[in-house]
């Protein structure tokens, strides 16, 4: 159940909205919006929880269509295994890429405003004297912290360095993104170890879905993965991995559907139910629904985002993650109903709705019933009455994150285990087990691990982006899977240097005198 929904809703009666960005605009700043003053308002620890709250909101804004997730998937049109037909995800798959694209500063505009909430709620929280409830305090000053870095973590993954503080915005203010990434880091490294000292291992009731201890460690794990510390991030992973209750589910899918929210597998998740609250949807399955779904089971007419059929191919048939990755049959009113299956022997192009059944198709020939397009499981609910009415959660931090980052951290340094998690990501995919590899071939092995584990979940564009980058490897492998798209599809598309940094948003730059664009878009 979606407990977290109940509680987590934008309901805080605050918001300090400056511009939505740490600079803000002068307009918004004489304003007198009607709410109440965030000085005045935190009196008491249930006061924090309110404030909390609005935090993680920005996590799965279903009112907004411009959503946290839904940017994040328009980046992923970079890679090219995954495509759009809208003008949006086309740029970004054609490599169209601008500093005033609407994607980017929507983006930008609801990290920073989580951020400044973050920010409200830790100052008030360490402010605070005698409340009723210290443990409470405490509890929601580590929630607060592990939200901060984890909106910080997903703005350095795609920018590099962004503007930085840890103070609430009450005035023009211009914060600097000179070394941005870097203090980003090492606030993290504090923040989420303090964290974690203070967060419980499991939530129950209506808690459940807030940050955990383990939540913390599996972002700390992350954030050293990308500062290349390879054994703090193999020992974390590892405490993970000894005291969690965490573990790999039998059945990949699980990590997708209804039933399973909240446990196993899934460390962190934004929490989502249209049945809870009709504001409280995600925009997912509108764009991941095969275009021919009848109506009634949440077919609209249209979709805007799927996989290739070359990339759909990338993984063995025996993979048993293609069932929970990819829609394997549905019924399509292009032939009356009739179900229709995937097939490699399916046309696929770049057009428009490509890769559907055909037109004409005999609905009593099965070998017409086939479409070559890699329509997404993951987030398509086949069945309910209206693209509003979604009910999945949005997992953001995943097990297997913590497995793929022990091989990989313990690839690196040369110190424990490096095929242990790769090996138990792979044994549940039904693959058989990897050895005897060089360091240069297994780092290989997960590279493609990852893609094909966390395909569609908005990872991947900044996964090969990091591992293009870092200090013991020469490989571009964000390179390698933008010119196989390129080829493979004959798209007017160059690779360059651009395609592994998204700009800063144009209005960031031209309003705050403290903010340099990166060097690859100046």
């Amino acid at each position: 159940m979606n407990s977290l929904v109940n509680t987590l809703r934008l309901s805080l009666v605050f918001t300090v909205l400056l511009a939505a960005s740490l600079v803000g605009c002068e307009e918004d700043l004489i304003e007198n919006p009607d709410f109440i003053n965030p000085d005045t308002f935190y009196q008491d620890s249930d006061d924090l929880v309110k404030g909390v709250n609005g935090v993680y909101d920005n996590l799965a804004e279903g009112g907004q269509w411009f959503n946290f997730f839904y940017n994040r998937y328009v980046f992923e049109e970079l890679v090219g295994y995954q495509v759009g037909w809208e003008k949006g995800p086309l740029d970004f798959q054609t490599g169209n890429v601008s500093p005033t694209d609407e994607y980017i500063s929507a983006y930008w505009d609801l990290s920073y405003a989580a951020i400044n909430r973050a920010n409200g709620v830790i100052e008030a929280a360490q402010n605070m004297e005698n409340p009723s409830d210290p443990g409470l305090r405490d509890r929601i000053l580590a929630e607060a912290k592990f939200l901060r870095s984890f909106y910080y973590f997903n703005l350095i993954r795609y920018f590099d360095d962004v503007p930085f503080t840890t103070e609430r915005t009450t005035e023009l203010e211009f914060a600097s993104n000179e070394d941005g990434k870097r203090k980003i880091l090492d606030m993290m490294f504090e923040d989420l170890q303090s964290a974690a000292n203070v967060l419980p291992s499991e939530y129950t009731g209506s808690d459940l879905g807030r940050a955990t201890r383990w939540a913390a460690k599996a972002l700390l794990m992350k954030a050293y993965l990308m500062d290349e510390q390879w054994d703090q991030a193999r020992s974390t992973a590892e405490d993970i991995m000894s005291n969690s209750p965490h573990y790999l589910f039998d059945d990949f899918a699980w990590n997708f559907d209804t039933e399973h929210e909240n446990m196993g597998e899934r460390i962190f998740e934004a929490q989502v139910s249209a049945s809870v609250d009709s504001d409280e949807f995600t925009n997912h399955h509108a764009h991941f629904v095969p275009p021919d779904l009848p109506t009634d089971m949440g077919g609209v007419g249209w979709h805007w985002l799927d996989g290739t059929k070359a990339f759909r191919m990338k993984y063995d048939e025996s993979d048993e993650r293609i069932p929970g990755t990819f829609i394997e049959s549905y019924p399509s009113t292009r032939v009356d109903g009739a179900t229709v299956r995937w097939s490699e022997d399916a046309d696929f192009n770049l057009s428009r709705f490509g890769g559907v059944v055909s037109n004409d198709a005999d609905p009593n020939n099965p070998d017409d019933l086939i479409f070559g397009s890699g329509f997404v499981a993951k987030w398509v609910e086949v069945g309910i009455s209206s693209e509003n009415n979604t009910e999945k959660n949005v997992p953001y931090l995943r097990y297997a994150d913590v497995l793929l980052g022990h091989s990989e951290a313990a690839n690196e340094s040369g110190n424990g285990d490096p095929y242990l998690g790769i090996n138990m990501v792979r044994e549940r995919a039904g693959l058989p087990e990897l050895s005897g590899l060089s360091q240069e071939e297994l780092r290989d092995a997960i590279v493609d691990e990852f893609v094909l584990e966390f395909a569609f979940e908005q990872k991947t564009y900044p996964f090969l982006k990091r591992m293009s980058s870092h200090g013991g490897n020469k490989k571009d492998y964000l390179a390698e899977y933008v010119n196989e798209f390129i080829n493979t599809y004959d798209v007017n598309r160059t690779h360059g240097e651009q395609d592994h940094v998204l700009p800063l948003p144009l209005d960031e730059v031209q309003s705050n005198p403290n903010v340099e664009q990166h060097p690859f878009w100046q």
